[in-house]
């Protein structure tokens, strides 16, 4: 069986792309760098990393973006002769302007070096790139109404403006007329356009409803590219809105068409967990799934009818899901592409790879929007174990590093190690607990006084549960502070859900905001989901 979520964690907006007989599944990443995260399978039941493509200045630099902002939703297709890549990169989120810039690269690789970006427009995010058959490319996405009545995180549906179609070649950009071709259903926040063509009918997938629990994949289908589109009998082909099942927030894919004559569409998803408060929250974010479709009278269909997606599909194979196991990193090799880092492409003013050590150069603060020294990777897991061991010797409070978990500037736990005066080197802890208004920083617990040589830290959370430890030498692992509020790092901390829509990273930090850029060295890193 195919077991949903097949891409765990934050990996949010799937673009489904078939090649042959190999399947990519490229999704969003934000603020985090590199820019769009591409896997690959060839059984749809286990899915393998592969690339990160927007991996340097010229395709992708986005310091200075607010969280939540940088790359949205990617699409990636092939027009039998090379791999196309669409991107956003937005530059804002709040208040009436997004100022969202939209770009294509292409690579004949998927793990090659991708082509300098030809700049498109930006009228809007979203955008995809539809390969019809009698060779033309057209460029759709969303149109963005800064005139409308929304602001801020939740805009009201005027300001989703629609869906613009217009043809593009890489000999000359877009060409011809622009044609807002679809206006969406009345659920309305219309977005996330797609384009594919069949039996004659060009059919237009978008999602709407927004990044919450009202999400869903809409559907409409028109004889002219032009259109106009008529509706789906019912709407939407997915959305979980109302059901009581672990699956929920469904929407935003791509449809394709096996090698062997079957027909899934991928979605995204969260799995929200009980809080604290008694609420929900989705501490993993919007992750990917995948969903089997039939058609029937030239429409799709859930294969199981209905609009919820499932937690397990039938696989084209008698292929099984592999287990999830312990990592461990050395930091001997080259950097796992695991990692990522906030917003710069200037890796190496923030970190280096050296005997053996992950080596942090501190930089600004955790509340950075520019250049900060964190190297994290995802949660992936409702309970996880993540330790690290570092070397690290601060001459001021300014100087500050260690293990983190992480949403985003505003939302954050962190053990790290420092200099209190009147203790010399300490251990100590800073919270942010939600990003909205005042981004409040606490401290939880009183600093502990620290011998000289390497501390290992290590960070246990259990759903709305997060508790540090440390050691030295060969000691026990001792706890470090109280127990803490695990709930904030995620999509529902803070502001809420529409205003964040990434997900939880656990990782390592350094900063010195003194300016002297004080390094730490870090030998291990492990995440144990066991």
């Amino acid at each position: 069986m195919i077991v949903n979520p097949v891409l765990k964690g934050f990996n949010a907006d799937p673009s489904f792309c078939r090649v042959g007989e190999d399947y990519y599944l490229a999704v969003s990443t934000f603020e985090w760098y590199p820019g769009v995260r591409i896997h690959h399978s060839r059984d749809l039941v286990n899915w393998t990393l592969v690339s990160m493509p927007l991996d340097r200045a010229g395709l992708l630099d986005m310091r200075g973006n607010p969280d939540s902002c940088g790359i949205w939703a990617p699409c990636l297709s092939h027009d039998g002769d090379k791999f196309w890549l669409v991107y956003t990169d937005v530059k804002r989120l709040d208040g009436a302007f997004k100022d969202a810039h939209n770009y294509i690269t292409t690579c004949e690789a998927v793990d090659g070096r991708w082509s300098d970006p030809w700049y498109v427009n930006s009228s809007g995010f979203d955008p995809s790139l539809f390969h019809d058959d009698d060779g033309r490319k057209w460029f759709v996405n969303q149109q963005w109404n800064h005139r409308g009545p929304g602001t801020g995180g939740n805009p009201a549906h005027a300001s989703f403006d629609g869906i613009l179609l217009q043809e593009w070649s890489p000999e000359t950009g877009l060409t011809g007329p622009v044609k807002n071709i679809y206006p969406g259903t009345d659920r309305g926040l219309t977005e996330a356009p797609h384009l594919f063509k069949r039996n004659g009918y060009y059919y237009l997938t978008t999602a709407e409803g927004g990044t919450g629990y009202k999400h869903a994949v809409t559907m409409a289908r028109s004889r002219d590219i032009w259109g106009p589109y008529e509706d789906h009998p019912q709407k939407h082909l997915m959305c979980a809105e109302d059901s009581d099942g672990p699956i929920q927030r469904t929407g935003h894919g791509q449809y394709v068409e096996t090698h062997w004559g079957e027909h899934y569409h991928s979605f995204l998803m969260g799995r929200p967990i009980p809080g604290p408060d008694g609420g929900r929250f989705c501490p993993l974010g919007r992750e990917a799934g995948l969903e089997k479709v039939v058609w029937k009278d030239d429409w799709l269909w859930l294969e199981h009818g209905g609009l919820v997606a499932r937690e397990q599909v039938p696989a084209p194979t008698d292929a099984t899901p592999v287990p999830d196991a312990a990592v461990d990193y050395d930091f001997t090799g080259p950097l796992s592409l695991d990692f990522q880092w906030p917003r710069t492409p200037e890796t190496d003013r923030i970190f280096r790879l050296e005997d053996g050590a992950l080596v942090l150069t501190g930089r600004e603060s955790l509340g950075s929007f520019f250049e900060q020294a964190l190297v994290a990777r995802r949660q992936e897991h409702f309970t996880y174990a993540a330790e690290t061991e570092l070397d690290f010797a601060p001459e001021t409070y300014q100087q500050a590093a260690g293990l983190t978990t992480y949403y985003n500037r505003g939302k954050f736990h962190a053990a790290l190690v420092s200099h209190e005066p009147g203790l010399g080197r300490a251990l100590t802890m800073l919270s942010c607990p939600g990003d909205w208004p005042e981004y409040r920083l606490t401290q939880p617990a009183d600093p502990v006084p620290l011998a000289e040589g390497p501390v290992a830290l290590k960070v246990t959370v259990d759903r709305h549960r997060q508790q540090f430890h440390y050691r030295q030498g060969d000691g026990d692992w001792a706890p470090f502070g109280p127990e803490l509020d695990a709930s904030v790092i995620s999509d529902e901390g803070g502001r809420g859900e529409h205003a964040s829509f990434t997900g939880a990273f656990v990782g390592m930090v350094a900063m010195d905001t003194s300016g002297r850029g004080r390094e730490a060295r870090f030998t291990r890193f492990g995440y144990d989901p066991t």
